[in-house]
Formats: structure tokens, C-alpha cells, sequence
């Protein structure tokens, strides 16, 4: 009995070992994906920013769209794959302002032919820390009673800084970043984004082009091989279905080299023009669900996104928050069918 005792024991504190074991490695497994999913990204040089909420920041992506929804202050905090070491986190802080809508214009959105816009992006992501300003400018023609062609154009002055410390073993095997393995390094970038616009109260289409020079104008620490130009299309549609109903969706694509396209959409619903709820999904990446408040002078936003199954992504959740302020006017219908949000 106690021959047999010892065998059952022996046998316990070997399954007891054999799930630890396994948990452990389950811990590995996780942890060397996350570190290919970063630093490929990273070894190619580029760092691929996403914004669920990318309809409430349409200037960023596209200057000629600087100042469409009036004179704003604009934020959002992205926490992605919440809860892993080195997960990308990126804040963003923006001011437009329309001419016509300072000088007190009646529908400057339509009668208004300039605006200026400041943009600011703070980025992490592994072992690099970047920090991007732009300054745009736009200029709009009117085409019809109704319709606008937007022009614009933007200045924007890039700054990374890689943490030699914080590399993964990836990235200390790349011909280029391993030259900067245990310090740390920066490297400034100039270059142009360009713009142009078809507007509508109700809908809107636009094209735009970053980094117009391939990051070829650079000081500081080369460590990075160019900047590839990234394609940029938007497009949305709104409309009211009444007093107490409107809904909104938005369309997004954008293509770079070395990188899949990138493709997603969103729906909304707004009520009452005080609430909205609604969802999106990024092609071959993920799905989100988005809820936001309206209040006199400002939009507040949430989205909350996870992974779709086929996306081979880490198993955090991403988080994001938006803030909207108003400089000027108020959130209220101007028109019967005016919606308040896109």
C-alpha cells in the first residue's frame, strides 16, 4: 500500500508539474508573438498607427479636410492589447480653425474658403518612442449651392527615439538597428502630406498622400530606411430621419508599402442628438463597438475593440477615448436635417 501511495503521489506531482509547465510555455508563446508582431513591424521601419475613430479626425489623415467640422479642439488616448509590456499607446492633441467661422459666418462650413490646422501624436511602440507635428492649411472652392472642393497641404516634422535597451531579439539581428544595440538614438524626419476634398453637408469623399518625399529629408541618427508614402481614401455619409434620429457611416482605405492594405468601416446611430451607439470592423484585424455623448460644446467617445478570430492578434483588448470641443458654436441643428456628428 505504501509502494502503491508513493506511485499515485509521484504521479500527482507530475501533473501538477506538467500544467505549470505548460502554462508557462502558453506564457512564452504569447509573449515571442507579441515581440514578432511588434518588431516586424518596427525592423521594416514603419509603425502603423490605427484610429477606430478615424471619422472624428478626418484632418489628420487628410489636410485639404482641415476645418470641415468647424473650429475644434481635438484629443483621443489609444491603448492597444491592453495589459502586455511594450503594447503600442498613442495620444493625440489637434486645434483647427475656420476664418469664416471666427468672423461669425452664417454657414461657414459652405461660405468659407480657408482654414489652419495643428496636429500632435505621440507614439510607443516597443523599443521607439515617436512624436509627430503637423501643420496643415486648406483652402476650399465652392462648386454648386451645396458643394466644396477642398485643397490643402501639410508641413509635418517627425522625431523618433529608439531605445537600444528595449530591443527584441528580432530587431537586434537587423542589419541596421543592431548598430545601435545598449544606447539610445533619434532621428528627425520632414516631409509633406497632401489633401484634396469633394464636401457636402451629407457626405463627403477625399483622397490624400503622407509623407509625399519618402522621409528623404532626415538628420540625426539613420536608423530608419525612408518613410513610405501611405494612400489615403475617406468617404461618409449622414443623414437625419427625423428629430430624435440620425445615422452616419464612414469608410476608410489606406495603403503603404511593405504593409497590407488597410481597410474599415463604421455605422452609427444617433438619437435625440445627445447619444450614439454603433460598431466597426478593420478588414482581417479587428471589430469595435463605439458609444459617445453630446453636450453643449463638446463630443465625448468610447470604443471598445478585440481582435477578430482569424487575425492571428494578441488577445488584448484595445481601448480608445475621444473628446470634441467646440471653439464656437454650439451642438444644435442649424437646419431641420443637419446631423451633429459623423
Amino acid at each position: 500500500m505504501k509502494g502503491i501511495g508513493k506511485r499515485i503521489d509521484q504521479q500527482g506531482q507530475s501533473s501538477v508539474l506538467t500544467n505549470n509547465q505548460f502554462i508557462k510555455m502558453n506564457k512564452i508563446a504569447i509573449s515571442i508573438l507579441f515581440l514578432m508582431l511588434v518588431g516586424s513591424s518596427v525592423v521594416m521601419g514603419q509603425s502603423r498607427k490605427y484610429i477606430s475613430q478615424f471619422n472624428f479626425f478626418q484632418s489628420y489623415y487628410n489636410p485639404g479636410l482641415t476645418g470641415y467640422e468647424g473650429s475644434t479642439l481635438r484629443g483621443f488616448v489609444r491603448n492597444q492589447w491592453s495589459g502586455f509590456e511594450g503594447a503600442p499607446k498613442t495620444m493625440f492633441f489637434s486645434g483647427e480653425l475656420d476664418f469664416a467661422e471666427m468672423k461669425g459666418s452664417e454657414d461657414p462650413a459652405l461660405m468659407g474658403k480657408n482654414a489652419v490646422g495643428l496636429n500632435l501624436l505621440f507614439d510607443q511602440y516597443g523599443a521607439f518612442d515617436e512624436t509627430g507635428l503637423v501643420v496643415s492649411y486648406a483652402s476650399r472652392v465652392r462648386l454648386t449651392a451645396k458643394h466644396n472642393l477642398r485643397l490643402g497641404a501639410g508641413v509635418s516634422y517627425t522625431n523618433v527615439r529608439l531605445d537600444g535597451t528595449a530591443m527584441t531579439v528580432e530587431e537586434q539581428a537587423d542589419d541596421v538597428l543592431s548598430n545601435y544595440i545598449g544606447g539610445f538614438s533619434d532621428m528627425q524626419i520632414v516631409d509633406v502630406n497632401l489633401g484634396l476634398a469633394l464636401t457636402h453637408a451629407n457626405y463627403y469623399l477625399s483622397y490624400a498622400m503622407h509623407q509625399v518625399n519618402g522621409g528623404k529629408i532626415s538628420s540625426g541618427d539613420d536608423f530608419m530606411e525612408g518613410r513610405p508614402i501611405n494612400y489615403i481614401v475617406q468617404a461618409g455619409y449622414r443623414e437625419a430621419l427625423g428629430n430624435n434620429m440620425a445615422i452616419s457611416s464612414n469608410f476608410f482605405f489606406r495603403s503603404q508599402k511593405n504593409l497590407p492594405d488597410n481597410v474599415e468601416f463604421n455605422v452609427k446611430a444617433l438619437f435625440m442628438d445627445r447619444f450614439w451607439i454603433g460598431g466597426g470592423h478593420r478588414i482581417d484585424y479587428a471589430n469595435n463597438l463605439q458609444a459617445g455623448l453630446i453636450f453643449d460644446k463638446f463630443k465625448l467617445g468610447y470604443v471598445y475593440e478585440f481582435p477578430t478570430n482569424g487575425s492571428y492578434l494578441l488577445p488584448g483588448t484595445t481601448q480608445e477615448f475621444m473628446v470634441v470641443f467646440n471653439l464656437f458654436r454650439k451642438n444644435e441643428r442649424r437646419q431641420p436635417d443637419e446631423v451633429l456628428i459623423w
